[in-house]
């Protein structure tokens, strides 16, 4: 009688378990779709159809998490968006080919006002070399394809990237810098003292830019925050 007894308790405690990990998921599924939308209101990562948005909520079990309105990891990845020219030029917007950011111990502070607060956020943003020979193509207008390469000798917040093809009415050929600052990157030609185009990148409060680098493929800027704030006026400034 107590074998039985005992094995029906075991029974009993692993449907549970199994029962309190389906919720959970479920939870969680439901919970990465919600603030995935709440992302793509607050900030413009979604605004080409080819884009994509994903927000996932880390950790298990999810809502332990939930009761307590912290989370350990929330992590957001976007790509193929586009962001247009400080100046709005004609011909100006930038594809992003990816963004993403970690998000580590988010509070909620408001659920009313769908309010949180970040203690670190890291990331990075990537930027192919083909998207930026085409913009710089673009803004050059008539007189052909300007294309922009990988060069060695990226510095902090200055990545070097060659440059060939008539820019302003002049044939350049030479190494170009790709700046990354705050929220903002620009670039600048060879001979000039003045960036071609800046773009700012929609980014939570508090997180920066803090490097730039050219790689074989592109540029890769990284990003940091800390004690970053997803209030619910915009994620966007």
């Amino acid at each position: 009688m107590r074998r039985r007894w005992v094995k029906v308790l075991a029974i009993t405690v692993v449907v549970l378990a199994v029962l309190f990990t389906v919720a959970d998921r479920v939870a969680v599924h439901y919970a990465d779709k919600e603030v995935t939308q709440l992302a793509r209101e607050k900030y413009d990562y979604g605004n080409t159809t080819d884009g994509h948005l994903d927000v996932s909520i880390e950790g298990f079990p999810f809502l332990t998490q939930a009761f307590a309105q912290d989370f350990d990891d929330v992590k957001l990845s976007a790509g193929k968006f586009t962001v247009d020219t400080t100046s709005n030029a004609q011909g100006g917007y930038l594809t992003v080919e990816k963004l993403s950011l970690d998000l580590q111990h988010v509070h909620v502070t408001s659920l009313t006002a769908r309010n949180a607060e970040a203690d670190l956020a890291t990331g990075s943003l990537f930027l192919t070399y083909d998207q930026l020979s085409g913009v710089l193509s673009r803004l050059a207008g008539t007189g052909g394809p300007v294309k922009v390469s990988q060069a060695p000798g990226s510095q902090g917040q200055a990545a070097r990237v060659e440059i060939t093809g008539p820019v302003a009415g002049t044939r350049v050929n030479g190494t170009g810098t790709f700046l990354a600052q705050g929220d903002e990157i620009s670039l600048t030609v060879p001979g000039s003292q003045q960036a071609a185009a800046s773009w700012r990148v929609s980014l939570p409060e508090n997180v920066g830019f803090t490097s730039a680098r050219s790689t074989p493929d592109g540029v890769e800027v990284e990003m940091v925050g800390h004690l970053v704030n997803l209030g619910a006026s915009r994620f966007v400034r």
